[in-house]
């Protein structure tokens, strides 16, 4: 059975992946608190991943951990795809940036952004990637 896919959702991921993370927050918020379960857990994941880059983009090292972390722990219920989009994928990049921030620390927050904004080497913010509908498992 698969389910509709609000058109704000989409725009929601337009938005996360051009790093505009807090018009994300606002259009996914809204998804999130509208939605009913299976997705309700799934956006309110989706939207702490986009908070936690928010954050991270205020050298909030807290903040962005904590979210990040969080956020995985939500959507992990959704791998492989949901919803049209690959959450393994998303999943692996959001713990990638994770392990880097932690390996980073706190006290070298704002050192650990400027080099993911010059070099693209380090570690990159994470994206949604989008996968066909006859790919998507339903849930």
């Amino acid at each position: 059975m698969s389910e509709e896919i609000p058109t704000e959702f989409w725009q929601g991921v337009e938005q996360f992946n051009q790093q505009e993370f807090y018009p994300c927050h606002d259009t996914l918020e809204a998804l999130w608190m509208e939605a009913s379960e299976p997705q309700k857990r799934f956006y309110q994941g989706v939207l702490q991943i986009a908070v936690a880059c928010y954050h991270l983009g205020n050298l909030n090292w807290r903040g962005a951990a904590i979210l990040l972390g969080e956020g995985i722990g939500r959507i992990k219920a959704y791998e492989p795809r949901y919803s049209g989009i690959d959450v393994s994928q998303l999943i692996d990049q959001s713990a990638e940036l994770l392990t880097a921030l932690q390996e980073a620390g706190a006290e070298n927050i704002a050192e650990f952004v400027e080099q993911m904004q010059h070099q693209g080497d380090i570690v990159q913010l994470p994206k949604i990637q989008r996968v066909d509908a006859q790919e998507t498992s339903a849930s």
